[in-house]
């Protein structure tokens, strides 16, 4: 990805959420920052979670900036993925030295 290629690994999240900001305005991609998404419980609402990016009002998009993407990372966005009810999301990780990413898919609606 640009951003990584251009920016290296070592940097604080935050300023990769800038970058990929940026290139989201390039590209014309609709997308939300710090998205509060809504975590329910057997049907009620519990809380939120403030996700990086909320992009065509369907994906949920993680960022990282870790040397590894370990099981916590990947459980975690599973987690906010399942308990908003979305069916797809990405985690991705900058601080790897070669860009790391996965796509998450709602195992609650798979059939």
């Amino acid at each position: 990805m640009k951003v990584h290629r251009e920016l290296g690994s070592g940097f604080q999240e935050y300023i990769y959420q800038r970058a990929l900001e940026i290139e989201f305005k390039k590209a014309l991609i609709k997308f939300i920052q710090e998205y509060e998404m809504p975590i329910y419980y057997q049907g009620e609402k519990i809380g939120i979670r403030v996700v990086d990016f909320f992009v065509n009002e369907k994906i949920m998009v993680e960022l990282k900036a870790v040397v590894n993407l370990d099981d916590v990372h990947l459980a975690q966005g599973l987690n906010y993925l399942e308990t908003s009810g979305l069916e797809v999301g990405l985690l991705i990780n900058f601080g790897a030295k070669s860009l790391q990413f996965k796509r998450l898919h709602n195992r609650k609606l798979i059939q």
